[in-house]
């Protein structure tokens, strides 16, 4: 059974930022007017880790290898929602529960059905190179999980059609995945390479709309404060300068002296909130990756 895997980044990022943030201690000022003599002492830079950076959860799409079992014409007509009470029957019979029709996924089943007999192909992905992912998507469903089951042939019935996917291991597999909550199925009769047939698709899924996605705009404020939070230190650094420059034993060092130690603490103070908030971000990943992982 072929499994692709989409990965889709979902990360806290921060430019600049993967080791973390530089927190400032603050500076200690001594101030000794006897002889008009001040002396100043200043900490250096402490590297404080707020947190690894957290992945969004992977899509998944399993795709068996299509299954072409061929036939002659019996003269039959096969309906879609007698392969659906067959495909859920199978599920009650190994202790899952039924799935429910989607009207997306059914739309997309059909719409490959219909592609395959056009373009003259049997595969999960077309000519095109949309694939089965691609395909459901561009109907408007969202997931998780995804699953794709092909078959090609002549059938005295449906159940004999469901039983054919049913004794391909990766089919089966299909069939009874315990994630998968939706079901949309196609079954089209046509000319494929000069022969009568049908091809029937299951499309199934687990939608992503299941599970609570992290708060983009939370991630974009954490993004905003991070960038407040380097021009500060940018701002730090400079008055450090400014202060190592100037002469000792005037009142307009004093003053630099009271600014330097105001900034530092604002600084102080904004990486503390900024850590609690990556902190409550990776917390909505996490549970985001649970729910995704059924857990």
């Amino acid at each position: 059974m072929k499994k692709i895997t989409a990965v889709i980044i979902f990360i806290l990022i921060f430019s600049g930022f993967s080791a973390g943030i530089y927190f400032k201690e603050n500076i200690l000022k001594f101030l000794d007017y006897a002889g008009s003599q001040i002396n100043i002492g200043i900490n250096d830079f402490q590297k404080t880790e707020i947190g690894s950076l957290i992945t969004k959860a992977q899509k998944e799409i399993f795709t068996p290898y299509p299954l072409n079992i061929g036939g002659a014409n019996k003269e039959v007509v096969l309906l879609k929602s007698k392969i659906i009470e067959e495909t859920n029957l199978q599920r009650k019979n190994n202790g899952l529960p039924e799935l429910k029709e989607n009207t997306a996924l059914e739309e997309s089943a059909l719409a490959k059905a219909n592609d395959m007999f056009k373009n003259q192909y049997f595969e999960h992905t077309s000519p095109e190179g949309i694939s089965s992912g691609d395909l459901v998507q561009s109907f408007g469903y969202e997931y998780i999980v995804t699953g794709e089951n092909l078959i090609l042939g002549n059938f005295k019935n449906e159940a004999e059609l469901v039983e054919s996917w049913m004794n391909s291991p990766g089919h089966r597999e299909n069939i009874l995945n315990s994630r998968y909550t939706d079901i949309g199925i196609s079954v089209v009769q046509g000319n494929y390479e000069g022969h009568s047939v049908w091809i029937s698709v299951q499309e199934f899924g687990f939608p992503l709309s299941v599970c609570d996605e992290p708060d983009s705009g939370f991630k974009n404020q954490i993004d905003g404060k991070k960038t407040n939070l380097d021009q500060l230190g940018l701002s730090i650094d400079q008055k450090k300068a400014q202060i190592e420059a100037a002469y000792k034993n005037t009142a307009y060092y004093s003053q630099m002296i009271n600014d330097y130690n105001l900034m530092v603490q604002d600084y102080n103070n904004l990486a503390e909130m900024l850590k609690e908030m990556v902190l409550q971000y990776n917390n909505q990943v996490n549970t985001f990756n649970g729910c995704v992982k059924g857990q």
